[in-house]
C-alpha cells in the first residue's frame, strides 16, 4: 500500500522551511538527531520556489562509460522507469545518485528530462550528480544538485526503486522528503502531526532568546531567555 500524506499535513510541511523541519524532528523524535539530511552543499538555482514535499523515487545513473543507448533492453529499461516515477505514491520527487567515479561527468538533468517528469508527477529533483539547461527548466520544477555542467555525456538509468545516498542523506524509495535552499531532509509520516503540534512551542521558545539578543539587556538577559 502506497504511503499518503492528508492535505492538512502537506500544507504544515509546506509553510515551514527545511531547517525548522529539522528541528521539529529533532524535539520529537530526538534519535534522528544527527542523520537522515543532506549534509553537504547542494546548489539550488531556484532559491524562490516553495519548500518541496514529495515522495522519493529513488535511481541511480552514470554518464562517465560508454553504453549502447540505441539497444532495445536500454529503451526498454528507460520506459519501465517511466512507469515507477508516474506510479503512485505523488506527487513524486527524483532523489537521483550519480555513481561515476568522476561525479557529475554528465547530467541527467535538462530541459527534457525536466519536462518528462514534471509531467509524470514529480515536482524537482535531489542529486548528488549534476545538472544543465538552467533557463529553460520548467516552471516551478526544483533542483538540488551537487553541481552544474553543460553535457550529459553518455547519461543513462542503472536502476530504480533502490536505496540511495545523497550528501549523507539515506533515502528509499517512497520515503517523504522535504527539500528547499537549504538542502533534503527525509521525514518520517508518522510523527508529522506531533510536530505540527510542537511548532507553536518551538517558535516561542527561539522567538524569546531572539528578543532577549536584541533588547540590549545583556548576557544575563540572554541566559535567563536561554534557560527558558
Amino acid at each position: 500500500m502506497a504511503p499518503s500524506l492528508s492535505t492538512t499535513q502537506r500544507d504544515f510541511l509546506i509553510s515551514i522551511d527545511t531547517p525548522t523541519v529539522c528541528n521539529l524532528i529533532e524535539i520529537v523524535a530526538p534519535e534522528r538527531r544527527g542523520f537522515g539530511y543532506t549534509v553537504r552543499h547542494l546548489h539550488c538555482p531556484f532559491p524562490d520556489l516553495p519548500p518541496m514535499v514529495g515522495f522519493a523515487k529513488t535511481v541511480t545513473m552514470r554518464a562517465q562509460d560508454r553504453v549502447p543507448l540505441g539497444e532495445a533492453g536500454y529503451m526498454a529499461k528507460r520506459l519501465d522507469y517511466l512507469d515507477y516515477v508516474a506510479a503512485e505514491p505523488q506527487p513524486g520527487i527524483a532523489v537521483i545518485q550519480d555513481l561515476d567515479d568522476i561525479v557529475g561527468y554528465g547530467a541527467f538533468w535538462g530541459e527534457v528530462q525536466s519536462n518528462v517528469h514534471k509531467a509524470l508527477g514529480c515536482l524537482g529533483t535531489i542529486t548528488n550528480g549534476s545538472v544543465r539547461d538552467i533557463p529553460m527548466i520548467p516552471d516551478g520544477f526544483q533542483m538540488l544538485a551537487g553541481s552544474i555542467a553543460p553535457s550529459h555525456a553518455f547519461v543513462h538509468v542503472v536502476d530504480y526503486g533502490v536505496p540511495v545516498n545523497i550528501h549523507g542523506m539515506a533515502v528509499r524509495s517512497g520515503d517523504l522528503i522535504h527539500a528547499d535552499r537549504h538542502g533534503a531532509v527525509v521525514v518520517p509520516l508518522e510523527i508529522i502531526d506531533a510536530m505540527k503540534d510542537a511548532l507553536v512551542g518551538l517558535n516561542a521558545k527561539e522567538a524569546k532568546i531572539i528578543e532577549a539578543a536584541k533588547s540590549g539587556a545583556g548576557l544575563a538577559a540572554i541566559k535567563a531567555a536561554m534557560k527558558g
